[in-house]
């Protein structure tokens, strides 16, 4: 969660950095919220929510500084092997597979070398995009899986502001499988997100702060994870995707636009950025 605005969004390593800074200027899965100059843009979800066609669990950004760039890519991949592969594609909005709910995967699947194989691809997708988190509908996959991670490079890409609204923190590489969300408290926050399937736009969602996710983790053993912040807006941008919803299904109206106009004033009448 494309991550994953910079306010919501999706980022990239290290090795990924580089090969973005040769074919953008740019900032994921929603990238956090904030505002900023044409070069500071809000990331990723995403998620966020989509580098080089720069995403942030985030979307992907058209050229521009490289905080804005990334933290809109800021979504997420890494190769499979000694074999070239091709990395698998992200599917886009209008695809039925990211409309419908995916399904649950049984027990006895989740050690199989099919399921195995099917994380692999999701992180290399991830990764690669890059982003802050990646759900199976989004590689057309319809099975109950997300991939999600926040690293100090993404991160180091967002102006300092947007860092502390957000409350963007790193964290390690997760995989969770049939993952199940509840919101812990009523409070929320109101920041851009984008999405790599909904590539170039983002769009202002409401989320909860704090969220408990548990589920399976890709070697079976049961897995639970408190989130607050960014990680837990990556976390239900992720987990709608499962429900078959996008995040322009929940948007706030009016504030849809192109990570181009993402600096523009936000129309009269429409609530402010932040936490609620």
């Amino acid at each position: 969660m494309e991550s994953i605005h910079r306010f919501a969004y999706r980022l990239q390593p290290v090795s990924v950095a580089g090969k973005c800074l040769t074919t953008v200027t740019i900032s994921p899965f929603w990238t956090p919220p904030g505002t900023r100059s044409h070069q500071t843009r809000k990331h990723v979800f995403i998620p966020v929510t989509s580098c080089p066609k720069p995403v942030p669990g985030a979307g992907s950004l058209p050229s521009r500084n490289l905080s804005s760039s990334l933290t809109a890519r800021a979504g997420w991949f890494l190769g499979l092997g000694e074999k070239k592969q091709a990395s698998p594609e992200i599917v886009k909005a209008g695809d039925p597979v990211l409309h419908e709910p995916a399904r649950e995967v049984s027990p006895e699947e989740i050690g199989s070398n099919k399921i195995q194989k099917i994380i692999d691809d999701m992180i290399e997708a991830m990764r690669k995009s890059p982003g802050v988190g990646l759900a199976a509908p989004q590689i057309g996959i319809p099975l109950k899986i997300i991939v999600l991670e926040d690293t100090k490079e993404y991160i180091s890409y967002q102006p300092k502001e947007e860092i502390k609204a957000q409350d963007r923190r790193p964290f390690d590489l997760l995989v969770i499988v049939n993952p199940k969300l509840k919101k812990k408290g009523n409070k929320t926050a109101l920041f851009f997100e984008g999405c790599l399937s909904v590539d170039g736009f983002r769009a202002m969602v409401e989320r909860y702060l704090e969220v408990e996710v548990t589920g399976w983790d890709r070697n079976g053993h049961p897995i639970k994870v408190d989130a607050s912040g960014w990680q837990a807006r990556i976390l239900q941008h992720e987990c709608d995707h499962l429900a078959g919803t996008l995040y322009v299904d929940k948007m706030v109206p009016r504030t849809f636009r192109t990570v181009e106009n993402l600096d523009l004033p936000l129309p009269v009448g429409c609530p402010k950025l932040g936490v609620r």
